[in-house]
Parts: structure tokens; C-alpha cells; sequence
């Protein structure tokens, strides 16, 4: 991390923090943009999203001063493109405009949401909401998706989202969804059972109609009003709905990892070429899937003896995702314990695909992809 200096502010300007909005004392010497009110709030947006678009805010964030001449104008242009064409600058995302750094931003923040580090969000969420207000304009719909992260961590902006939704006539199903699913996690946390479910619901059904119902977008909404359903100790509910989930993401990275299998047999890489595994899924959706199968294994695994198949079918799922990750030790844990279960419960067929599986995964990491 790079160390900051006390701010001089010229006279009349106010400089704000870049977290908190309170009066700018540093500055970041790294990029010599972005402001801090104090160490504190340099090193929380450091750690979250700065250190990855610290020199990407440059050119975003530097005006071209007034010249007097030619030759001048010149040499400032000059200057400018030298300091952006730093290692740091062109390593990673040096390309990219403003657009993507909004998704660059997203992504990051939903990653500490879904992995329980709700402090760590907060930064990388505002850059995401400043961005899309730069693109897109201050009463936008476009901002609701940043509200909404921004909620999970404080719920003051929830209440801004929602109202900036019941004013647009221009909202997608996606982002209704997104609203409904934040609205539902909210009132589960205040343990209001009744207006969870509305909400949940909601999420379901504007999530099915951007998505559709077997999508894995579409899976957290039903996640969620499983919880909702186990917490109200409606084991039926919860099992039919954890079960949907189970299938939907099996079903989801099955696909890549038959068409994995597929390429493997047909020897298409004549050239030698090594194969990359690949879910198709951002770090976010990753963390989600990481986090949704393994709450859903704790519950299978608390009523494994009246279902050991949907035990196997989360483990065979976890194991998957795992080996498309490249996370072989992981992937061989899980599969040697849907191999383990499947022997003692499944048909011969059942057992030798997950083998199979597990003979793939073995291969692999004693020959790890480079």
C-alpha cells in the first residue's frame, strides 16, 4: 500500500474523502486523485477496491490544464501520457473505460458481500455507484444495483433504491428482482417471516421472467425463501426448494463440465494446447455458488438418512464447481465423499460416474494444468 502525505488544499477548493465524504486531509501519492479524510478510511478503500484501479482513475480524474501555447500544451500531453503509461497503469485494465469499471467495481463488492465482509464492500460499492452516476446520470436505474450492495452493508441507501425504482417507468425485471431479493434479506434479518416471503417471492418471479425459472440467477431467490421456510421449521418447503436450487446449479455446471470431458476425448487440441477449466462465472458468482451449496449441504447433511441421494447430488455439485475452479484438492475432497455416500446408497451406474469424476480430478492434480 502506498503511504499518504498530508493534503495542502488550495484556497476556496474543498477536497472530499473518498469513503466518507468528510473534508480531505491526504492523497493517495500513488495516483494523486483520489482523497482521504485520514489513514483510517486510505487503508479500508485501499484493501477493498483501490489497489486495483489506483492508476485507472488517472485519466478519469485529470483535467488538462490551460496553455498559452502550443508548444506548452504539448509538453503537458506529454507528461500525461508518461504518467499513465506506467507499469502499474498498462499491467491490468489500462483499456478499459469508465463502463467497466462500474462491473470491475460490482463484481469486487458482491465478493465480499457473498463471502461475509460486509466493511470491505462498502468502498468498492460506492466507487461502483459514482461511476454509474458519472455514466448514466444521478436519477438513473441504473444506480439501484450499487444501492443495493450498498444496502447489504448499510441499510440507509435501501430506502433510496426502492424509491428510485417507484419513480422509474423504465425499471428491469432484473432489477426488480434485485430489489425484492434485498427488501427479503432485510425483513429475514428482523426475522419478519411474512414480509420475507412477499419479497422472496417477488425476487422469484421478476428473476424468472428476466432469467427464466431454471436460471442460476434465478437460484438465489429460491435459496433464500428455502432459508426463510427451514427457519420456520417448514422442513417440506425447505427440502422442495433447496432441492430446485441443488438441481439448477448441477445441471448449470454439468454442462461445462461434460463439454470439459468432451473436448478431453475428442483430442481436440492437435497443437498441444492445454485445456482451461472454466465455470463462465465472475469471482462474485463463484462466491455465491460457493456459499449457497454448502448451506445447502450443512441441511442435507442434517437429514442425510431420509435422502442420501441429494446429499450426493450437492457434494457431486460442490465437487464440480471445485475442478472447474482449478481447486483440485477441494474438488477430491467432495467427490471422495459423493463416491463415499454413493456406494452406500446409489446404483452401480451412480457410483462409476462419480469415479469417473473423481479419477479425472486425480489426473489432473497430479498433472496440474500450466
Amino acid at each position: 500500500m502506498h503511504t499518504i502525505y498530508p493534503l495542502a488544499v488550495p484556497k476556496g477548493r474543498q477536497l472530499c474523502c473518498e469513503v466518507c465524504e468528510a473534508p480531505a486531509e491526504r492523497v493517495c501519492t500513488a495516483c494523486t486523485v483520489t482523497y482521504y479524510c485520514g489513514p483510517v478510511h486510505q487503508k479500508a478503500d485501499w484493501a477493498s477496491i483501490h489497489e486495483k484501479i489506483c492508476q485507472l482513475l488517472i485519466p478519469l480524474r485529470t483535467t488538462m490544464p490551460f496553455y498559452n501555447s502550443e508548444e506548452e500544451r504539448q509538453h503537458g500531453l506529454q507528461q500525461l501520457q508518461k504518467r499513465q503509461a506506467s507499469p502499474i497503469y498498462t499491467r491490468v485494465y489500462s483499456h478499459l473505460p469508465q463502463k467497466h469499471l462500474i462491473e470491475l467495481c460490482y463484481t469486487v463488492a458482491q465478493k465480499y458481500l457473498f463471502e461475509g465482509k460486509h466493511e470491505d464492500a462498502v468502498p468498492a460499492a460506492l466507487h461502483s455507484l459514482r461511476f454509474r452516476m458519472n455514466v448514466h446520470g444521478l436519477s438513473s436505474v441504473e444506480l439501484v444495483p450499487a444501492y443495493l450492495l450498498l444496502a447489504e452493508a448499510s441499510l440507509e441507501y435501501l430506502s433510496q433504491a426502492r424509491w428510485t425504482v417507484l419513480k422509474s417507468a423504465d425499471c428491469s425485471n432484473a432489477t426488480h428482482s434485485l430489489l425484492h431479493r434485498n427488501l427479503g434479506l432485510l425483513y429475514m434479518a428482523k426475522e419478519n417471516h411474512e414480509e420475507a416471503r412477499y419479497h422472496l417471492a417477488n425476487d422469484i418471479y421478476f428473476a424468472s421472467c428476466a432469467f427464466g425459472t431454471e436460471d442460476i440467477r434465478t437460484s438465489g431467490g429460491y435459496f433464500h425463501l428455502a432459508s426463510v421456510f427451514h427457519g420456520l421449521k417448514n422442513m417440506e418447503l425447505a427440502d422442495t426448494l433447496y432441492t430446485k436450487v441443488s438441481e439448477i446449479w448441477h445441471t448449470y455446471l454439468n454442462g461445462y463440465y461434460q463439454t470439459l470431458l468432451q473436448a478431453h476425448t475428442q483430442q481436440t487440441d492437435l497443437l498441444g494446447k492445454q485445456f482451461v477449466n472454466d465455470t463462465d462465472l465472475d469471482e462474485a458468482q463463484e462466491a455465491e455458488a460457493i456459499r449457497i451449496l454448502t448451506s445447502i449441504l450443512s441441511f442435507r447433511e442434517s437429514t442425510s438418512s431420509k435422502a442420501p441421494q441429494k446429499t450426493v447430488l450437492v457434494l457431486k455439485t460442490l465437487s464440480i464447481l471445485y475442478y472447474l475452479m482449478l481447486e483440485c484438492s477441494k474438488a477430491k475432497e467432495y467427490a471422495t465423499r459423493a463416491l463415499s455416500l454413493a456406494e452406500e446408497h446409489l446404483s452401480v451406474q451412480e457410483q462409476s460416474d462419480i469415479q469417473e469424476l473423481l479419477n479425472i480430478i486425480s489426473t489432473e492434480e497430479e498433472e496440474p494444468i500450466t
